[in-house]
């Protein structure tokens, strides 16, 4: 990656909501919160319940210098050390560490509520959060499903949305995601195929990539062999791949998908777009489970967080690294500097 150097009036604004808080998500909260680097790169507005975080603090080893604010309160115009939004919705000593609980799932989803809001009426220019926990979620909104359907509903949203999985020098976005095995053969389709190539080359673009290369993973083995183990890959997906081309999307394919990752991890593409969920997740996470990030791009703001999840075996205990969301706070902070850029521009 090579993102231009940006220069704006102010740092760009990331509200930052605590995830599950019976995981790992208040003590990697705390640290970030208190990592010079990352509160330098941007204008944080944390959200949560105070009492949560300063229990995060104090299994990190942490102190935290952060300016409190209650939810009905202005926001400052501009902010010189983070901003705590105070929701004060759970008491950290009545839920149990590591286990699921409806309390969690709740706490969780208004932390998450409160920081789409604040970007939704522009008070943010990008979301961050830290890991959830979906089973936790669902006991406290039954109607849960995951991420991309909430913010969808939530905005009433009516474009594309996708999940992409992103590593220092690697990104991956899919065509399908949440949806059965058994599904995914007729969801490949000319449309969606270009859907993904058209969102994965906005996304890098405004991640800081000039001309990403995307290579287009096959659906079948040897990405159909000509024909002989199925036509997606000549009916659908190369003609997909030929129309991103000539719309200027750098990409490639189909190519087999089990050595995509392979070329890619030796530096012949920016990003892979594979054609369902584990065909893309299995290998990003054994390329880097402590450095991956998620984002959900497609959206009126991007959403970022850690690809890792709530890791309830080792909650509590100070050793979760915060490797893979400070890398997403990070690459946050590069996005909203574009997007304000842009606007600036336009």
């Amino acid at each position: 990656m090579n993102p231009a150097q940006i220069s704006t009036a102010r740092r760009p604004r990331i509200a930052f909501a605590i995830g599950c808080p019976a995981g790992v998500a208040p003590e990697l909260t705390a640290r970030l919160l208190a990592d010079p680097e990352v509160t330098g790169a941007a204008e944080i507005v944390a959200i949560g319940d105070r009492r949560v975080l300063d229990r995060g603090a104090e299994i990190a080893g942490v102190k935290l210098d952060l300016n409190d604010t209650k939810p009905d309160a202005a926001l400052p115009s501009r902010i010189d050390r983070p901003v705590f939004v105070d929701l004060g919705n759970l008491d950290p000593a009545t839920i149990p560490v590591g286990e699921l609980s409806e309390p969690s799932g709740k706490s969780a989803i208004a932390n998450f509520k409160y920081a789409i809001a604040l970007a939704a009426r522009g008070e943010a220019d990008v979301v961050a959060f830290s890991p959830f926990n979906k089973a936790s979620m669902r006991l406290g909104y039954p109607a849960y499903e995951d991420e991309i359907v909430f913010v969808t509903e939530m905005l009433d949203f009516k474009g594309t949305a996708s999940e992409f999985n992103v590593l220092p020098n690697l990104w991956n976005a899919r065509v399908t995601s949440h949806v059965p095995i058994s599904a995914v053969a007729s969801l490949i389709t000319f449309d969606n195929v270009l859907r993904g190539l058209r969102l994965t080359d906005q996304a890098m673009r405004e991640g800081g990539f000039t001309k990403p290369r995307i290579a287009v993973a096959g659906l079948n083995p040897h990405a159909g062999d000509g024909g002989n183990f199925g036509r997606e890959e000549i009916d659908v997906i190369e003609p997909a791949v030929t129309k991103a081309l000539g719309e200027g999307i750098e990409c490639y394919g189909p190519v087999p998908s089990d050595t995509v990752f392979v070329r890619a991890r030796k530096g012949e593409f920016d990003a892979v777009l594979t054609m369902y969920h584990d065909q893309g997740q299995v290998a990003m996470k054994l390329i880097g489970f402590d450095q991956g990030i998620t984002l959900l791009g497609g959206f009126p703001f991007p959403l970022l967080t850690a690809a890792h999840g709530s890791a309830y075996d080792i909650a509590g205990k100070g050793v979760a690294n915060p490797g893979a969301l400070r890398a997403a706070l990070l690459l946050a902070a590069r996005m909203g500097a574009r997007r304000m850029a842009a606007k600036a521009a336009a």
